[in-house]
Formats: C-alpha cells, structure tokens, sequence
C-alpha cells in the first residue's frame, strides 16, 4: 500500500522494534498506550494523535537518502544485534547523553534526521499549539461578551522531541510542506521496475518449471501413454 521503499523500511524498523522488546521485556510506545488509558480515566477528556502520518514520513525519508544510504541504512538495521539493557535506556534520559547521541545520527545521516526528527518537531509543536489554544465558553446571547478559558494539555512525546519542540514553540509554523511527498527519484523508480521484474521473472519461471513437471508427470503414467498411442495409430489409418 505504501510502495515498495516504504514496505521494506517498515519490516526492517519491525525488526528492530521486535529487537527492543525482546531485550528489554517489553514493546516501545509503552508511554503512548499509558497515556491512552490515563486518558480514558479523566471525564470529558480528549486523546488526540498529534504525530505526523507515518506513511509520509516513511515516503519523505526515503526521498531525501541517496541510494547508498538507503543500502547503508537497510544493512545497519538489517544486522542490528547490539545488547540493550534498562540502564542504557535510563541513561538516554540524560538530555547531554541524548544530545549527543542525536549529534551522531545527525553527523552520519542529516537527511534522515531532518525528515525522522527535525520535520516531526515541527509538527507536534504544531499539534501541541493548536490544542493547547483557548477555548471559548458558549455564550447566552449575542451581546452578551466573549470568554474563554485555557485549555489543560497533556503532550506525551519522545525524549528526542523535547528539544525541538521547546525550540519552534514560539516561532510562525507551516505543516504545508512538511506534509508534501515529493515524486520518486530516477533511481527509485529504476530499483523499483528491477525488484518488480525480478519477482515477476521468477513466478514465471516457477510456473514454467512446475508445469513441465506435471506435463513430464502426467505423460509418464500409464493410462496417458496408453491414450496417446491409440491416437498415433488413428491417425496414422
């Protein structure tokens, strides 16, 4: 449904979701799905997902990396085995040891921080700023004078985030192209048409190879050699 880029991408990030979890004991998101039930509790309160769609982030991302890095990245995460423990994960609490590890990701893919982390606080500061608005309290009449009251929002976001957000929050934003999915590269599409007519080649060859096999089969029992000799010799009368 995405295309063939963003499929493979997200089995790969599956992968190393399920590598997570296995390490740890327990799934990422964990927060998210907390603060879904906590919301559920408090009477009258709304649960907004304020992130960006995946399938265009998965689509921007991809068309900012260069074929290389897009071979890089799938053979990183492909081969990711590293050990992981609870103490690494609070470490990474530490906003110095976080600053510095999203230095190094910027350092070795830019591109793909700005559309993974750098876009995305752009628009959960936008999300955020938007239900964080006042709101206004219905009004009796058309005299009578507007008010309004603050709204109370909870935002519940990566660590990663926290930076950036705290960054745009009071800047003049627009989610317009950021939300845009630019059209495939030459080379996506090449790698596109490689990959589908590999795949198209080798059914056929399977269906080729499969039917010989039952032709060979079928002409080698005895009720089929039986039959065809009958028709050779009512043709040759």
């Amino acid at each position: 449904q995405s295309g063939v880029m963003s499929g493979l991408m997200q089995m790969l990030l599956l992968k190393v979701s399920a590598h997570i979890t296995e390490q740890l004991g327990m799934a990422p998101g964990g927060e998210f799905r907390e603060a879904f039930k906590e919301a559920s509790k408090v009477p009258f309160c709304k649960f907004h997902l304020g992130d960006r769609p995946i399938p265009v982030t998965f689509k921007r991302a991809i068309a900012a990396l260069s074929f290389w890095q897009k071979v890089k990245l799938a053979w990183g995460l492909c081969f990711l085995s590293d050990p992981i423990s609870k103490d690494d994960v609070e470490k990474c609490k530490q906003k110095d040891l976080l600053e510095q590890m999203m230095a190094e990701m910027i350092g070795e893919f830019p591109d793909l921080h700005r559309t993974i982390v750098s876009e995305r606080d752009i628009y959960l500061t936008y999300m955020l700023k938007q239900a964080a608005k006042q709101i206004e309290l219905p009004r009796a009449s058309e005299t009578e004078p507007r008010k309004c009251i603050p709204a109370v929002v909870v935002g519940v976001v990566g660590m990663g985030h926290v930076p950036g957000i705290e960054k745009n929050w009071n800047s003049d934003l627009n989610i317009q192209e950021i939300m845009s999915v630019p059209p495939p590269s030459a080379s996506s599409k090449v790698f596109k048409f490689v990959i589908k007519a590999t795949v198209f080649g080798l059914m056929g060859y399977g269906c080729y190879r499969i039917g010989q096999r039952t032709v060979q089969l079928i002409l080698s029992m005895p009720a089929a050699q039986s039959y065809l000799q009958k028709l050779t010799e009512i043709r040759s009368q």
